[in-house]
C-alpha cells in the first residue's frame, strides 16, 4: 500500500510539531515560575517568621523614639502579628491585620483609632515596613519597628504577605495531617524499623479511632531508606519536594545523620523523636529537629561532670582511648569541651585503628604515664582486652564509657574491677510511671505489636506521643511553624516511659543528660551511682 501525502498534509505535521513545542515550552516556563514564587515566598516566610534572611544579610529593626537598633530576629513580624497575620490586642495595641485582602481593600481601610488611609500597594507596604508611614502619610505608632533590609529580601517578604493567612502547609488539609518516617527496608536495622512503624502506625490508629486531632486523621508515609547514605538523601529529598508531608517522627536516621537533617532545614520540615545515637545540636542550630535523649556525646558530657564532682575521681589524671572513626572524633571533642569547662585536668589521648588495637603497648604507656581514670571510646572486646591486660600488671584504673561503647562483655573483666566501671544510660526504670507501663501494653496488646526492640518501640512511641500532644496544643489553626514554637515551649512533659522532656528556642535535646552506673563485676549487674547528671 502507498501513502500520498498532499501539501496541506505536510503543513498539518509541521503546524501540529511546532503546536506540541510550543506547549512544551510555555509549561516548562509556568513550572520553573511557580517553582520560583514558591521559593521567593519560602525566604518571604523566614523574614516574616524570624526576622532573618536566608541569604545572610542583616536585617535590623529600629524602635522607639530613640530608634533604639536590634537585630530583626529579636522583633520578627509574627511576634507581634501572628503567624496567620491577625494579631491579638496586647497592652492596649491593636496589630494591624496583615492579610493581603485586608491591606488592599479598594476602598482602604479605618482603624479602631481613627486612623484612615488608602489601600495598600507593594511599595507603599515597604514604605511602611522601612519608615514607618500609611499610604494616607500618617506615622504609624513607635511601638512599630522600621526594618532595614535589602532589596531582595523585601520583595521576599512582600511576596510572602501576599499568602499570608490562607496558605497551608503541606501534608495539611481540612481532614489529614500527613506524617512520614525513614525506614530501611533491608540490612541489620530492618526489622527494628518494622517494629518502629508498627508501633507509630498504633498510636495514630488508636488517636484517629478517636476522632484525631481536631477531625483531623494522622496518616503515616514511610519512606525506605537507599542502599547508601546518598541514595537515603535523594529518596528524602524526592519526597519532601513532591509529596506532601507536614511532619515526620520516629526516623530512623542512624549513620544518615549528615545527609538528612540538613534536607529538614531546607524543606522546612519538623522531625520529632529520630532514632540516632548522635544527635546534630552544632551551630547553627536546626529548628526543625527534636531530640528524645542525649546522644553519646551528650552522655560523655554528663559523665564528665559526674567526674568532675565526685572528690577521688575529679583531680586523678585522666586519658581518652578511642577507636579511630569520625563518630569518636565527635564524642572526644565533646569531652574534651565539657573537661575544660569543669576546670579538670588536662586529658592525655590514645588513637588506635579498629583492626589493630595493641591492649600491651597502651596499657604500659598509661600506666607509667601515672594515668588513673580512663574513657574507653571503642568497641567491647577492646575494652575488655585492656582491662585484661591492665589486671596481669595489678593495675586497675577508674574505667569510664558512654552508653554502648562498654558493653556487657566487660562484666568477664578482673573482679578487682569491680565497681570501678563507670557507664551512662539515657534512660532508666524509674523513669516509666505505672500509668505509662499501662498504656503502652494496653496498646501492644491491642495492636500486636512485636515482641521485640522493645527499647526502640518506647523511644518511637514516645516521639509519637510527643508529636500528637504538641498538634493538640497547637490548635485547630496549625502549622509548621507554629507546630515547632509549641514545641519549643514543652516543660517536664512526661511521655510516662522516658525521662521528662524539655524543649526550648534553643534546646532540641528533651532529656539533656544521663543516669551514671557502676557495674557489680561479683553479681553480674548495674548499680546505681550517680543518678542523673546534667549533660549541660
Amino acid at each position: 500500500m502507498r501513502l500520498f501525502f498532499t501539501r496541506s498534509t505536510r503543513i498539518f505535521a509541521v503546524s501540529s510539531a511546532v503546536l506540541v513545542c510550543l506547549v512544551f515550552v510555555l509549561v516548562n516556563e509556568v513550572t520553573s515560575a511557580h517553582d520560583s514564587l514558591a521559593e521567593q515566598r519560602s525566604r518571604g516566610r523566614q523574614i516574616y517568621v524570624q526576622g532573618t534572611s536566608r541569604s545572610g544579610k542583616d536585617i535590623l529593626a529600629y524602635v522607639g523614639e530613640g530608634s533604639l537598633e536590634v537585630p530583626g530576629s529579636t522583633m520578627p513580624c509574627a511576634g507581634c502579628h501572628g503567624l496567620d497575620g491577625r494579631g491579638k490586642p496586647e497592652g492596649g495595641i491593636n496589630p494591624t491585620v496583615l492579610t493581603w485582602e485586608t491591606l488592599t481593600k479598594p476602598y482602604g481601610l479605618t482603624h479602631p483609632n481613627g486612623r484612615k488611609h488608602p489601600a495598600y500597594t507593594e511599595r507603599a507596604l515597604g514604605l511602611a515596613i522601612t519608615r514607618g508611614i500609611d499610604p494616607g502619610g500618617n506615622k504609624l505608632l513607635n511601638v512599630m519597628p522600621r526594618y532595614v533590609m535589602s532589596r531582595e529580601d523585601m520583595a521576599d517578604l512582600i511576596a510572602y504577605l501576599q499568602l499570608l493567612g490562607k496558605d497551608l502547609d503541606p501534608g495539611l488539609s481540612e481532614n489529614k495531617i500527613v506524617i512520614a518516617t525513614i525506614s530501611p527496608s533491608s540490612g541489620p536495622l530492618a526489622e527494628m524499623a518494622q517494629a518502629i512503624n508498627a508501633v507509630t502506625r498504633a498510636v495514630f490508629e488508636e488517636l484517629n479511632s478517636q476522632g484525631g486531632v481536631y477531625e483531623r486523621r494522622l496518616e503515616l508515609k514511610v519512606i525506605e531508606s537507599g542502599e547508601t547514605p546518598d541514595a537515603t538523601r535523594a529518596k528524602v529529598d524526592a519526597v519532601l519536594k513532591e509529596q506532601q508531608v507536614f511532619a515526620m517522627t520516629g526516623a530512623v536516621i542512624a549513620g544518615l545523620e549528615k545527609q538528612v537533617v540538613p534536607l529538614l532545614a531546607q524543606h522546612e520540615t519538623p522531625l520529632i523523636g529520630p532514632l540516632t545515637l548522635f544527635p546534630q545540636t552544632g551551630s547553627p542550630l536546626n529548628r526543625q529537629v527534636f531530640y528524645l535523649l542525649s546522644g553519646l556525646d551528650g552522655q560523655s558530657r554528663s559523665l564528665i561532670n559526674f567526674v568532675a564532682k565526685t572528690p577521688e575521681l575529679k583531680n586523678a589524671k585522666m586519658a581518652v582511648v578511642f577507636q579511630q572513626s569520625e563518630i569518636y572524633a565527635g564524642i572526644l571533642e565533646a569531652i574534651k569541651d565539657q573537661n575544660k569547662n569543669n576546670g579538670l585536668p588536662a586529658l592525655q589521648t590514645v588513637e588506635y585503628t579498629s583492626d589493630r588495637f595493641d591492649s600491651v603497648a597502651t596499657v604500659n604507656g598509661l600506666r607509667q604515664a601515672g594515668i588513673q581514670n580512663v574513657f574507653f571510646l571503642g568497641n567491647s572486646n577492646d575494652a575488655l582486652s585492656f582491662m585484661n591486660e591492665a589486671g596481669k600488671l595489678n593495675w586497675f584504673p577508674t574505667m569510664l564509657g558512654a552508653g554502648t561503647t562498654m558493653g556487657g562483655e566487660v562484666f568477664g573483666a578482673p573482679v578487682e574491677f569491680d565497681r570501678k566501671v563507670f557507664i551512662t544510660f539515657p534512660t532508666a526504670p524509674e523513669d516509666q510511671t505505672a500509668a505509662g507501663l499501662s498504656e503502652f501494653r494496653a496498646l501492644a496488646e491491642k495492636y500486636k505489636l512485636p515482641a521485640t526492640h522493645r527499647a526502640s518501640q518506647v523511644s518511637a512511641y514516645a516521639a509519637a506521643k510527643i508529636l500528637v500532644e504538641a498538634l493538640k496544643r497547637a490548635g485547630k489553626d496549625v502549622s509548621r511553624e507554629k507546630l515547632i514554637q509549641t514545641l519549643e515551649e514543652f516543660r517536664e512533659y512526661s511521655t510516662g516511659l522516658t525521662p521528662a522532656i524539655t524543649y526550648g528556642p534553643s534546646r532540641r535535646v528533651g532529656a539533656m543528660g544521663a543516669y551514671v552506673v557502676t557495674m557489680d563485676l561479683k553479681e553480674k549487674h548495674f548499680v546505681p551511682a550517680g543518678g542523673w547528671v546534667d549533660g549541660n
